[in-house]
């Protein structure tokens, strides 16, 4: 009987990262539940001074693949061709196979295969035999690529949706040929994995969704009647976000007397277009921006609030959301992609269609006017991330995922 603790490298496109604290938090729920995690970063995280004390001890553990730099790149790519020749050549074939006859593409293709080469060697030199990368994007490439030139077996967390809008692109069919298994956080993103995927591959799908700790996240003092209603968004400034549509949403409910404020947590390219946007309306007065905050000052801005509004174009499940709804924040979100599977219209919160700046301000609106409301689905709102998004749960979930998975033979699930 093997008792060897589990042992799995994790790759992951930037760790430890203001966005994917969720990574984080699983890792060391895995860890606790005798998994030995071990992290790969293609990037290097934030600045020390914007992380945590717990982000900063996992970044003193982490590799990080591109600050290894040309020197570490070639070292790399020899120790390959002195021990395993004919898996370089493998991989060089596969990263041509992948991106031809588009030169550019080909190109971008030979740099994952070096920073695969990257991967590669550490593997080896720590004696992981799994792989098991974050989003089925850039990082999973790598990741992919690393089979061919290791002894390694590979698993995807899909989150979805911005893979799905360039298959080819993502080359999500050679993935899933590819890997042993797939998480996918929802039954949107394993419908998606699905439709590009032969039936004889589907065996490989499991759903674990994401979570968050609820006794971390507790109810905060819900205000009834309020001088100013305090609206909080937490998200990257991006398009896809839709910040543009929240704002002019903003603009409507000030037109027709209600007094709001919205504060916008998070960065990105899209922040300068955006405070001109509120120059432009007027509402200097009613947002503010915060720029990017970590998690231990997250809660202060969640007690804070009395709606949160997410106005997204597309998602995976926002954990962003489920933070809110276990502190019993009323939630109005777009009823897209894997959100309806969190929130149920009229239940647990508020859905509107995507870009409908009336729809949205409408339900805000409501929310402002309806205090048992915002009561009702504050509280439903947390019974349902204790009911099916418990960190606890989730993590145990994920644990026997990797359990059963990993014990079947390779032949078995490949």
């Amino acid at each position: 009987m093997n008792t060897q603790p589990m042992r799995i490298a994790y790759l992951i496109s930037k760790y430890p990262a203001v966005s994917h604290t969720f990574i984080l938090r699983e890792v060391l729920g895995l860890r606790e539940r005798g998994i030995r995690i071990e992290v790969a970063s293609i990037n290097a995280g934030p600045p020390p001074a914007r992380l945590t004390q717990v982000e900063a001890v996992e970044a003193a553990s982490t590799f990080y693949i591109k600050a290894q730099s040309f020197a570490g790149a070639l070292r790399s790519i020899v120790w390959l061709l002195m021990r395993r020749p004919a898996a370089l050549l493998r991989g060089l074939r596969a990263a041509l196979a992948l991106s031809a006859p588009d030169p550019a593409r080909m190109l971008l293709s030979l740099f994952y295969l070096t920073e695969a080469a990257i991967l590669s060697r550490w593997l080896q030199q720590r004696a992981l035999s799994h792989l098991h990368v974050h989003f089925a994007s850039q990082a999973a490439t790598v990741a992919l690529l690393t089979t061919y030139l290791a002894p390694v077996t590979l698993s995807i967390s899909v989150h979805g949706p911005d893979e799905f809008y360039d298959v080819p692109g993502s080359f999500l069919s050679a993935k899933v040929a590819r890997a042993r298994f797939l998480v996918c956080i929802s039954y949107f993103a394993q419908s998606q994995m699905m439709k590009v995927s032969p039936g004889r591959d589907w065996h490989k799908f499991e759903i674990s969704r994401l979570g968050v700790d609820t006794a971390h996240f507790a109810p905060r003092p819900a205000r009834l009647t309020p001088l100013v209603f305090e609206i909080l968004c937490v998200g990257r400034l991006v398009e896809t976000k839709g910040q543009q549509i929240l704002i002019e949403a903003v603009a409507g409910l000030v037109r027709s007397g209600r007094p709001v404020h919205l504060t916008l947590v998070g960065g990105g390219p899209d922040r300068a277009g955006l405070e001109q946007l509120v120059s432009d309306l007027g509402l200097k007065d009613n947002i503010r921006f915060t720029g990017a905050i970590n998690q231990d000052h997250i809660q202060t801005f969640y007690a804070a609030a009395d709606i949160f509004a997410l106005a997204s174009f597309a998602e995976g499940i926002p954990v962003v959301l489920m933070e809110a709804m276990a502190m019993e924040i009323p939630c109005v979100a777009t009823g897209i992609n894997g959100i309806p599977e969190l929130i149920r219209d009229g239940v647990d919160g508020l859905l509107v269609f995507p870009s409908d700046v009336d729809g949205l301000a409408a339900a805000i609106a409501r929310l402002i006017d309806e205090p048992e409301l915002r009561r009702a689905l504050g509280v439903a709102g947390r019974a349902r991330i204790q009911q099916s998004y418990e960190l606890s749960k989730s993590t145990d979930r994920l644990a026997a995922v990797f359990r059963s998975r990993l014990a079947q033979a390779p032949e078995q699930a490949i």
